[in-house]
């Protein structure tokens, strides 16, 4: 398969099943809102060492939250209940309760379908030393926290849900102005989607794992297969000219909107083209031994499949208005 002069590998993104969130932060303004989310999702690359993927999904304007206020969601992926519970308690209490103006709602309906009840400021609430209040609005209890500038307001739980994190595919360029074109441009695109993040700086990493090291203490160690330095002195999946490989990784709320994200990223890399060196799209995956999610780029990118598609509707947070 050749899209614009890009070939496209006979192969799949193999990704995994996970746990996620969507957090609702509001602020007085638009401004303290993205702080809040921005810090709360820093050092969130990779469950390797950060204990969480994480990332800012989309900015919401006041009609769209629970207090009428800007706002922005976030969501978080973690491999277990347990760990996503412990990063969702640190990273509010750390980075969104010492936010100025600041609160934060369910994004995900802690009572939907399919979904687990999540502490949320049922354990922030804590910090209130004893002069914490909840209320109850439409049988929602939220949480109103003593602080410095006011009140912070938290719902007691938010939703969890099943996910899938590591989908993900590969441009490989003949230059890291090329490489840097594609990925930037299908970064852009594949952000109008709703349910998913793209966890890394920018969403683009360059520095592709694979599973396992010569140094025992390490799980995973660098892609060698992959790196341009290294084509004479490992088994090369590069051809000659190929001297710039990134890699864009994607979390999802679904298989569907992995999916959508994937093909949108890989049109618009694609779109690039091979006269401006992008010369091949592949994907990471380990046999099919590491997830039982695969996402195979050629049936992606079928024909039939690349219909313009519209943003998502963001998963209602199952919230009343608390203003």
């Amino acid at each position: 398969m050749i899209i614009n002069g890009v070939t496209i590998d006979d192969t799949f993104a193999e990704a995994f099943g996970m746990k996620a969130t969507r957090l609702i932060i509001t602020a007085e303004n638009i401004r303290w809102a993205r702080e809040a989310a921005v810090s709360m999702t820093g050092f969130a690359t990779s469950v390797i060492a950060c204990g969480c993927e994480a990332g800012i999904e989309r900015v919401l304007d006041a009609g769209a939250t629970p207090d009428g206020r800007p706002g922005i969601s976030v969501l978080l992926f973690a491999v277990s209940t347990k760990e996503l519970t412990r990063q969702v308690q640190n990273r509010v209490g750390q980075c969104v309760l010492t936010c100025p103006t600041t609160a934060v709602f369910a994004g995900l309906d802690p009572k939907g379908e399919g979904n687990e009840p999540l502490p949320l400021g049922k354990t922030l609430r804590y910090f209130g030393d004893g002069f914490q209040l909840s209320k109850v609005i439409g049988g929602t209890r939220y949480w109103r926290v003593p602080v410095m500038d006011g009140e912070f307001v938290a719902q007691d739980t938010t939703g969890m849900a099943k996910a899938i994190g590591g989908g993900n595919f590969l441009v490989l360029a003949r230059s890291k102005r090329a490489g840097l074109a594609a990925v930037e441009a299908a970064i852009e695109r594949m952000r109008r989607i709703d349910g998913v993040v793209m966890p890394f700086p920018g969403g683009v990493v360059r520095s592709g794992s694979k599973v396992g090291s010569k140094y025992k203490a390490l799980s995973a160690s660098t892609n060698d297969a992959f790196c341009p330095t290294l084509r004479g002195a490992t088994a090369s999946e590069l051809g000659a000219g190929i001297e710039c490989v990134l890699e864009i990784v994607i979390d999802g709320l679904t298989e569907q909107v992995i999916g959508d994200a994937m093909r949108e990223g890989i049109a618009a890399a694609c779109a690039i083209g091979a006269d401006a060196g992008v010369v091949r799209i592949s994907a990471g995956n380990y046999g099919g031994k590491l997830g039982k999610f695969h996402f195979k780029l050629r049936e992606l990118m079928r024909p039939e499949t690349l219909a313009p598609r519209g943003r998502a509707k963001a998963a209602s947070a199952g919230t009343r208005s608390v203003r």
